[in-house]
Protein backbone atom coordinates (compact mmCIF):
# COMPACT_ATOMS: atom_id res chain seq x y z
CA UNK A 1 0.00 0.00 0.00
CA UNK A 2 1.33 3.25 -0.91
CA UNK A 3 2.21 5.81 2.36
CA UNK A 4 0.91 9.21 2.63
CA UNK A 5 4.71 10.53 2.00
CA UNK A 6 4.38 9.27 -1.53
CA UNK A 7 0.89 10.79 -1.61
CA UNK A 8 1.54 14.21 -0.30
CA UNK A 9 3.97 15.60 -2.64
CA UNK A 10 2.50 14.65 -6.34
CA UNK A 11 -1.02 15.53 -3.95
CA UNK A 12 0.09 18.76 -3.38
CA UNK A 13 1.76 19.89 -6.66
CA UNK A 14 -1.01 19.21 -8.74
CA UNK A 15 -3.33 21.38 -6.09
CA UNK A 16 -0.90 24.10 -6.69
CA UNK A 17 -0.99 23.85 -10.24
CA UNK A 18 -4.65 23.98 -10.48
CA UNK A 19 -5.13 26.76 -8.20
CA UNK A 20 -2.73 28.71 -10.17
CA UNK A 21 -4.53 27.57 -13.67
CA UNK A 22 -7.99 28.31 -11.89
CA UNK A 23 -6.50 31.72 -10.73
CA UNK A 24 -4.69 32.88 -14.44
CA UNK A 25 -8.28 32.39 -15.59
CA UNK A 26 -10.12 34.10 -13.50
CA UNK A 27 -7.61 37.09 -13.63
CA UNK A 28 -8.49 36.79 -17.47
CA UNK A 29 -12.09 36.79 -17.82
CA UNK A 30 -12.80 39.99 -19.64
CA UNK A 31 -16.02 41.99 -18.85
CA UNK A 32 -17.94 44.30 -21.15
CA UNK A 33 -16.70 48.07 -20.83
CA UNK A 34 -20.87 48.93 -21.45
CA UNK A 35 -21.25 47.08 -17.61
CA UNK A 36 -18.99 48.65 -15.63
CA UNK A 37 -19.96 52.16 -16.93
CA UNK A 38 -23.31 51.51 -15.67
CA UNK A 39 -22.80 50.48 -12.59
CA UNK A 40 -22.19 53.75 -11.17
CA UNK A 41 -23.35 56.34 -13.76
CA UNK A 42 -19.40 57.14 -14.14
CA UNK A 43 -17.45 55.81 -16.78
CA UNK A 44 -14.97 53.51 -15.60
CA UNK A 45 -12.94 52.27 -18.88
CA UNK A 46 -12.57 54.68 -21.42
CA UNK A 47 -12.19 52.54 -25.32
CA UNK A 48 -9.88 53.33 -27.73
CA UNK A 49 -10.35 52.66 -31.67
CA UNK A 50 -7.92 49.57 -32.74
CA UNK A 51 -5.76 50.65 -35.04
CA UNK A 52 -5.14 49.43 -38.53
CA UNK A 53 -2.73 46.64 -38.82
CA UNK A 54 -0.33 46.99 -41.43
CA UNK A 55 1.16 44.38 -44.20
CA UNK A 56 4.57 44.14 -43.56
CA UNK A 57 4.71 40.53 -43.81
CA UNK A 58 7.86 39.00 -46.08
CA UNK A 59 7.58 35.69 -47.73
CA UNK A 60 10.07 33.33 -45.58
CA UNK A 61 10.43 35.83 -42.61
CA UNK A 62 10.21 32.84 -40.00
CA UNK A 63 13.16 30.96 -41.22
CA UNK A 64 15.12 32.65 -38.35
CA UNK A 65 12.30 31.47 -35.48
CA UNK A 66 12.69 27.80 -37.18
CA UNK A 67 16.29 27.49 -37.06
CA UNK A 68 15.98 29.07 -33.05
CA UNK A 69 13.46 25.86 -32.82
CA UNK A 70 16.10 23.35 -33.67
CA UNK A 71 18.71 24.69 -31.67
CA UNK A 72 16.55 24.82 -28.54
CA UNK A 73 15.51 21.36 -29.67
CA UNK A 74 19.24 20.51 -30.03
CA UNK A 75 19.96 22.04 -26.85
CA UNK A 76 17.31 19.71 -24.84
CA UNK A 77 17.87 16.49 -26.54
CA UNK A 78 21.67 16.54 -27.08
CA UNK A 79 22.39 15.41 -23.19
CA UNK A 80 19.52 12.54 -22.88
CA UNK A 81 20.88 11.31 -26.27
CA UNK A 82 24.63 11.35 -25.13
CA UNK A 83 23.48 9.65 -21.71
CA UNK A 84 21.23 7.00 -23.11
CA UNK A 85 23.71 4.72 -23.34
CA UNK A 86 25.09 5.17 -19.50
CA UNK A 87 21.50 4.54 -18.74
CA UNK A 88 21.21 1.03 -20.30
CA UNK A 89 22.21 -1.91 -18.50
Amino acid sequence: MLSMKKIARPAITIGLSLALALFSAVQTESVPASTLSNLAGIPILQTTPTPQAQDNSEMGSTDGIVLMGGVIVLIIFAPILINRKTWRP
